[in-house]
């Protein structure tokens, strides 16, 4: 019985390694297969570098992209973190009753469907730097997932379970804190990733249309700067960089969302099997 247990536990290790591997794998096969491309057809580096090119750029160039990355990051995440507080905050207040909801529709609709290129440079006009003008249009951009969806979290509680806590006695915050709230938390952290990236876009967009040059350039400005000089192995670079960033953020808000989760709801009771 013990042999037959440790050749299972043996086994499911391996098909554990296994399957974490398969990602790696592929991401191998696609760098040789674009390394192999570029080599065969002779294409000029200004149009399509090989791998080793943006390698060399990210490894010649790093003082400059690690500089731009880190403006990035930090207006990312703050831009985020303003985001969680505000969103969080407003679909608390907005539940409380249908017609606050009703009353601050138009303005959350109206805000939220307007392309935030439009609004950028509009922001810019009266913001008072550039990074602030940046962080406002990332936080417009990451508000109304996290806004939306704990107010949808918040409004689906089971309407039979909270006429039993009335029956109960239970006042209206008891109510929030023990029913509504805990039954919004897969949707709450289903907006927290949707909005994780959208803070990246937001942040890279607003690098766009408003950045500036200089020690507070962010990595889009520097890609801009190095696709009007043709420096294509450096834009290459910028672009692995910005990938890296949103995978970090991807997963730091996935590993948060099946910290909280793990021990009760499906989904990251299945994820975490």
């Amino acid at each position: 019985m013990t042999v037959a247990r440790a050749k299972t536990g043996g086994l499911t290790a391996s098909l554990k390694f296994i399957r974490a591997s398969i990602p790696i794998l592929g991401a191998c096969a696609m760098v040789a297969i674009w390394s192999l491309g570029v080599k065969l057809s002779g294409i000029a580096p200004y149009i399509l570098p090989g791998p080793e090119a943006v390698a060399t750029a990210l490894v010649n160039d790093w003082p400059i992209l690690v500089a731009g990355l880190w403006v990035t990051a930090k207006t990312t995440f703050l831009a985020l973190l303003l985001a969680l507080i505000g969103g969080w905050g407003i679909a608390l207040l907005l539940a409380q009753a249908r017609w606050i909801e009703a009353l601050f529709q138009p303005v959350t609709v109206t805000v939220q469907v307007t392309p935030i290129v439009a609004i950028a440079p509009l922001i810019a006009i009266y913001a008072a730097t550039a990074q602030m003008a940046q962080m406002i249009c990332a936080f417009i951009v990451a508000f109304f997932p996290i806004m939306l969806n704990t107010l949808q979290g918040l409004k689906s509680a089971e309407r039979y379970h909270a006429d039993l806590l009335r029956t109960y006695g239970a006042s209206r915050w008891q109510t929030f804190r023990y029913l509504r709230i805990p039954s919004a938390l897969p949707n709450i952290f289903a907006g927290v990733k949707i909005s994780g990236g959208l803070a990246l876009i937001g942040a890279v967009v607003a690098e766009f249309s408003v950045g500036q040059a200089g020690k507070n350039a962010g990595l889009a400005f520097r890609l801009l700067e190095a696709q009007t000089r043709l420096n294509t192995p450096r834009v290459f670079a910028a672009l692995v960089l910005l990938a890296w960033l949103g995978a970090v953020i991807f997963m730091m808000t996935s590993f948060l969302s099946w910290l909280v989760l793990r021990h009760w709801h499906e989904s990251e009771i299945s994820t975490k099997s």
